[in-house]
């Protein structure tokens, strides 16, 4: 009898007829298994919804578009952003909590609607730990604190004092409630002991354009954007929200050298629905175009911003949802004291 020995070393006596023909058979349906799996068209198969949760024109939005643009690159496929915005991103995170679990559908992960609105509102129409699939982190970049020219102050102390001496009369606009755009000044409020009116708005740009009018008085912009109105020289740098400061814009102190402890951070990254079944077998479709995706997110998250100030979060799935914990450990118990106390 003919003896056959595998890698292992560990010798075994070949079967003989009906068992070889069914070992052949089922090693003839795995090789067919295997060719039908080689032969699937690799991800994306179709252009890709890209669900923004903030309007146009915004900080996030700028970079979310940049990531959709590299990304069209690396797949040649389009990526069509569709600004589902609202609610401080809540509107558009629902929107991707709902949709079909395809791979076809995915979005902006935020801080906002991730972090700090569980913190914010008792019933939000998604669970942020059951229906995402969190996909890759992208950016982790400060907020600048930026006023328009009109303000008789050059410096964090100088508006420091400038609010103090009339309570009240002073403004700051938000991309709505529950962003980092709000949470920075609520922040600033509380240790600067101050009183400033929140204005509310439903995107940053929107925000942005009132204070090039003259209608609030100061921003904690997301840094693309404030600091390119910096630069232009259409509003005034005064700090940056981060703990250190910003290479971007290294001239800039931190919010931290005047309030010892001030720091707040805004972060960004991709999640999609969670599927019906967490479990799948390593040969279904569904499989297969995630070990198909991963190194392609992988590399659009590596794109270079120079722009922006921000650390790279890593491609990793865990890195956004270890970021979501973690903000929401500082971000939560903040916001949850402010807004009860408004």
């Amino acid at each position: 009898m003919t003896r056959n020995t595998i890698n292992t070393g560990r010798s075994w006596n070949a079967p003989a007829g009906g068992t070889r023909r069914a070992l052949l058979g089922v090693a003839g349906a795995a090789c067919a298994a295997a060719n039908a799996r080689a032969q699937r068209p690799a991800w994306p198969t179709q252009p890709i919804r890209f669900i923004g949760i903030f309007p146009p024109g915004g900080g996030t939005d700028i970079l979310a578009r940049i990531w959709c643009n590299r990304m069209a690159e690396i797949t040649g496929q389009s990526f069509v952003v569709e600004n589902r915005s609202g609610s401080g991103g809540n509107v558009g995170t629902e929107a991707i909590a709902r949709a079909t679990p395809d791979g076809n559908t995915i979005g902006l992960a935020s801080v906002s609607s991730l972090s700090i609105a569980p913190s914010l509102y008792p019933r939000l129409p998604y669970d942020v730990e059951r229906d995402f699939s969190y996909i890759c982190g992208l950016w982790q970049l400060p907020n600048l604190l930026i006023v328009r020219h009109g303000i008789l102050a050059h410096s964090v102390p100088e508006l420091i004092a400038l609010c103090r001496r009339e309570p009240g009369r002073y403004s700051f606009g938000s991309s709505g409630a529950g962003t980092t755009l709000h949470i920075a000044d609520e922040m600033f409020k509380h240790m600067g002991q101050v009183n400033i009116l929140h204005v509310p708005y439903r995107g940053g740009a929107q925000a942005y354009n009132d204070l090039l009018g003259g209608r609030v008085d100061m921003v904690f912009g997301n840094i693309p954007e404030a600091l390119r109105l910096s630069r232009e020289g259409q509003v005034r740098p005064l700090a940056v929200t981060g703990a250190v400061r910003s290479p971007q814009a290294p001239e800039l102190p931190t919010l931290g050298e005047f309030l010892p402890g001030y720091e707040i951070n805004s972060w960004g990254g991709v999640l999609g629905p969670r599927a019906s079944s967490r479990r799948s077998s390593s040969g279904s479709p569904r499989s297969d175009a995630r070990r198909s995706r991963a190194p392609k997110y992988a590399a659009a998250s590596k794109m270079p911003v120079p722009q922006c100030g921000r650390h790279h979060l890593g491609a990793s799935q865990s890195s956004v949802a270890r970021m979501r914990r973690a903000s929401h450990r500082w971000s939560g118990p903040r916001a949850r004291g402010w807004s009860e106390h408004r």
